[in-house]
């Protein structure tokens, strides 16, 4: 029973809420509430601050976090070895991700992973960023999970496919059928982007280009941005993952100096790979080398 006590705080944590903790775990709210309750009795303090924002851990939480991740840690870690002697026939398998990999590559690659093993659960933690993957798999809240290079030292990564960045444009741009798109349209087109801060790869490309764009919106995401393309109110760069399958009327070409990310995927360096996540690289590998 402590286990899923300190699960239900972990998940409370991650997801800013008591209700979406419970609901992931398939209890009431009330059921979670007085789970914490009882963990913060039997501790004799108090574990999570509430607030109107949400609720976060209390200084006392903070410093049982780490303590708390291992004992989880270490719980799905026995499971999926007794998985194991079972031929993996259960167990759960938690994976970072990023959306153009969530929405084209995981359910093909999870279909053909089931056919094989149809007791494992999938856990699926979808990110913007590339360090915030990094993050859940350093802390062990994903077992593996898919980035970009470079990729920190503390991370070993098992390459996968180099994507290429292309230019997006409007179906009637004077450029559409070009066979490359000049950099220096950048300062003239009116550009379409996601805040710098979430697309480090496409500032990167202003900054060694010596480009200043025009930059005429920001969006929050991929979809948006395929839209106002379609619309004709800018041009925009993006990985050719995530032009596939839109349904979006426009026109995709290479830069004048191709630009590439290389898709990964990573986990704890110094770490033996479980059975399952063993298996899983297996499955990601076949499916990319086909695909």
């Amino acid at each position: 029973m402590s286990l899923i006590k300190y699960q239900i705080l972990l998940k409370t944590v991650e997801l800013g809420g008591i209700t979406k903790a419970a609901e992931a775990f398939g209890y009431t709210q009330s059921a979670a509430s007085r789970m914490i309750a009882a963990l913060e009795q039997e501790w004799d303090m108090e574990l999570l601050v509430r607030g109107r924002g949400g609720v976060h851990l209390s200084a006392a939480g903070e410093s049982l976090l780490p303590y708390l991740r291992a004992v989880c840690n270490a719980q799905k870690e026995l499971e999926e070895q007794a998985a194991h002697l079972h031929g993996l026939t259960r167990g759960t398998l938690r994976v970072g991700t990023f959306a153009s990999v969530s929405i084209h590559w995981l359910p093909p690659i999870m279909k053909l992973f089931l056919q094989r093993y149809p007791g494992i659960h999938f856990e699926l933690l979808s990110k913007w960023e590339f360090a915030e993957v990094e993050d859940l798999i350093r802390q062990g809240q994903a077992d593996c999970g898919f980035l970009g290079l470079p990729a920190g030292d503390d991370l070993e990564v098992f390459p996968l496919r180099r994507d290429q960045f292309m230019a997006v444009l409007p179906p009637d741009h004077p450029l559409a059928h070009a066979p490359f798109y000049p950099i220096e349209r950048l300062a003239q087109d009116p550009f379409i982007w996601i805040p710098e801060e979430r697309d480090v790869e496409i500032g990167e490309i202003f900054q060694e280009e010596g480009i200043h764009p025009n930059l005429r919106y920001t969006v929050n995401d991929d979809f948006a941005i395929l839209a106002m393309v379609e619309q004709g109110l800018g041009v925009s760069i993006r990985p050719e993952l995530v032009l596939q399958g839109t349904g979006r009327n426009f026109a995709a070409i290479p830069l004048e100096h191709p630009r590439y990310r290389d898709i990964t995927l990573a986990v704890r360096r110094g770490k033996p790979l479980s059975p399952l996540t063993a298996r899983f690289l297996d499955v990601v590998r076949q499916w990319v080398s086909v695909e």
